[in-house]
Parts: C-alpha cells; sequence; structure tokens
C-alpha cells in the first residue's frame, strides 16, 4: 500500500508539473511584507483573499550594491532575472540592458499589461519595459513605452507623456500607434478591445483614504478583458504600490488600506484564474517597508497596534504567492531574480 501510495503522488506530480499556464498574472504588492498582509488580515476582521492561495515560498531580494533592495533593483531582478545595482531600471549590474520578461511575451506574440496605483514611469512598473541608468528618469523613461508594444497600461505619470521638457507630446505618438489614450477610470468602461493607455493622474493617484475607490479592481478587471482576447496568452503586472508609502510615512491605516484594496484585486484574479484553468498568478512584493511591528490587535473590530523601526525598506525576506498551474515551482526559498526564471519557463519564453 505505501509503494502504491507513493507511486500515486509521483505520477501526480509529474502530471502537474508538465501542466503549463498560457498566461501569467504578476501581482506585486510594493512594500508588502508579513506584517502588512497580517496587518490588514486583522483590519479586515480576520479574513483576506490571499488565504485561498495555498503554495507559498520566500525569496531572497538583496540589491548587488546593497543588502537592502530599492524597488527598482527588486523589480528589475524580477523583470529580467539580474541581480542589480540599486536605482537600475532594465539594466543588469554592468549597466548593460536586459531583456525584460514582458519583452520576452512580446516577441512570442504575448499580449501584455502594466497597472499600477503609482505613476507608471515608477520604479517597478518602468522596470519591465525601460532601460535606464536611474529610476529618477522619468521622461526617459516614458520614451522607452514607445518602443514597445505593450497592449494595456494604466496608472498616473501623464505629465511624463505629454508636460515634457523636451516639448514632444508622447500621448500624440501614442495614439498614431493605434492606442486609445485616455485620462480616468470611468472612461474604460466603453473600451473592449484594441490597445489602451489610462494615465488617470498627472503624477501618482491618490491614496484610499483621499478618494481613489475601486480603481486598481476596475483596472485590473479591464486589462485582463482587453489582454484575454489573445489566444496565444498573457503576461499582465498588477502594483498596488502605496503599501509602500504607508510604510515609508510610518503610517498604518494607510499601509493597511492599501493592503485591503490589493487583495479586493487579488480575489478577483483568484476568481479569474479558477474559472480561465490556464493562468497562474503570482503575487509577491519587491521588499518589505517600514520595520512594521504588530504589537497588538482585535480579530473581531479590526483594531491593529503597530509600531516602525524605519521609515526605510528593510533586508526581510518576502514571501511568494503561487495559485494555478505551475505553482507548485514556486514553493521553498529562493532569490528574486529567480522569480523571472520561473516564470520564463512557465511561460516557455525565450532565453534571457
Amino acid at each position: 500500500m505505501k509503494k502504491l501510495i507513493l507511486l500515486m503522488l509521483s505520477f501526480s506530480s509529474a502530471a502537474f508539473a508538465q501542466n503549463k499556464p498560457k498566461n501569467i498574472i504578476f501581482m506585486v504588492g510594493d512594500g508588502m511584507g508579513v506584517s502588512q498582509i497580517y496587518a490588514g488580515l486583522t483590519a479586515n476582521k480576520g479574513h483576506l483573499n490571499l488565504e485561498q492561495v495555498k503554495v507559498i515560498g520566500f525569496h531572497r531580494n538583496q540589491a548587488s550594491d546593497n543588502y537592502v533592495t530599492d524597488s527598482a533593483a527588486g523589480a528589475t531582478a524580477f523583470a529580467t532575472g539580474k541581480q542589480t545595482y540599486n536605482g537600475a531600471i532594465g539594466l543588469d549590474s554592468l549597466k548593460q540592458p536586459s531583456v525584460t520578461l514582458l519583452e520576452l511575451a512580446e516577441q512570442k506574440g504575448l499580449s501584455t499589461g502594466l497597472v499600477t496605483t503609482c505613476d507608471i514611469t515608477d520604479a517597478t512598473p518602468s522596470s519591465f519595459i525601460a532601460h535606464q541608468l536611474k529610476r529618477s528618469m522619468h521622461e526617459e523613461i516614458a520614451a522607452d513605452f514607445l518602443k514597445t508594444d505593450v497592449d494595456v497600461v494604466i496608472g498616473g505619470g501623464r505629465k511624463f507623456f505629454e508636460k515634457r521638457v523636451d516639448k514632444r507630446n508622447l500621448l500624440d505618438s501614442l495614439r498614431k500607434k493605434n492606442y486609445q489614450v485616455l485620462g480616468d477610470i470611468q472612461s474604460m468602461a466603453s473600451v473592449h478591445q484594441g490597445k489602451l493607455v489610462n494615465l488617470y493622474a498627472d503624477e501618482n493617484p491618490v491614496k484610499m483614504s483621499e478618494g481613489r475607490g475601486d480603481a486598481l479592481l476596475k483596472s485590473t478587471q479591464k486589462a485582463i478583458e482587453l489582454v484575454g482576447t489573445n489566444k496565444k496568452g498573457f503576461f499582465v503586472l498588477i502594483e498596488g504600490s502605496q503599501i509602500d508609502w504607508g510604510g515609508h510615512a510610518n503610517d498604518a491605516p494607510y499601509a493597511i488600506a492599501e493592503m485591503i484594496d490589493f487583495d479586493s484585486s487579488i480575489g478577483w484574479v483568484l476568481d479569474f484564474a479558477r474559472k480561465n484553468k490556464e493562468t497562474l498568478v503570482v503575487i509577491t512584493a519587491d521588499h518589505e517597508t517600514g520595520g512594521m511591528a504588530l504589537m497588538g490587535g482585535n480579530m473581531k473590530t479590526g483594531e491593529v497596534n503597530a509600531a516602525f523601526t524605519t521609515k526605510g525598506h528593510t533586508g526581510q525576506m518576502i514571501p511568494v504567492f503561487a495559485f494555478g498551474p505551475g505553482a507548485d515551482d514556486f514553493s521553498g526559498i529562493y532569490h528574486n531574480y529567480d522569480l523571472f526564471t520561473k516564470m520564463r519557463l512557465a511561460l516557455r519564453l525565450g532565453q534571457k
């Protein structure tokens, strides 16, 4: 009987290992460590959609020049599989451009998308589409968007496209490339096909407490609707950006509200993947922000008593949650740049 059980387990694992996804939705909660997750769960009275995910790993996330990574080096590691210096956008540690997962997906004919609750030229989204020496080079990063065929872009940062030092209007250039260019969340409801750029804030979208509402959820839904028409598949990055900012401000309610907002999109994505059956969902963070410590709380009332050790990032290992075909490959402890390889192999993309 024991041999039969082992044989069945072996067969089951082998069969699952061969089950490759057609699509990947990569979700990054910027600054989201274990404490931010548990604070969100507590404030939400004992529940998060994230709990549905059963495959969990951890990634080590040092930059090439620092024990503690910033978002640029962290996202570049995800995007390119290369460890690099803090501030780098799509470059390796020798400042050479590295092909990104999004670019590889485009080369294979997959649809691609970037969704964020910050300026779209900020570190995390731009690392998948741009190649610049410094994350502060927003106008140069914006110009790199014209060098790709990304299908959906939703976030802030409009001024870097149309109010530039060089006087170029990149939004007009995008229109000439057949993009539908919008400037608010509501108008997306009428878009059901084609390529879309929606820059709904001049710089960064406002935080949840200032009325951003369900912009991230609606952006997530629209991005998946548009890229989901491609029979070859898709790769989409979805970032909950402002968990990080709550950590930098040592503002627990800010971080928690953003965590719960991110989790709302996680819930919708998991429902989509469960029905679609061909989509791998990978959820993680680039780093933890604030050294958030939970000193007390109440699951029934949602009260959270949090303290912080820094206004910067920390070097904590970061959890990785994976759901769908190929999820088992994301368990264990590994480097942040290994996420690139795992996702590249899952989608059978070209060599890095």
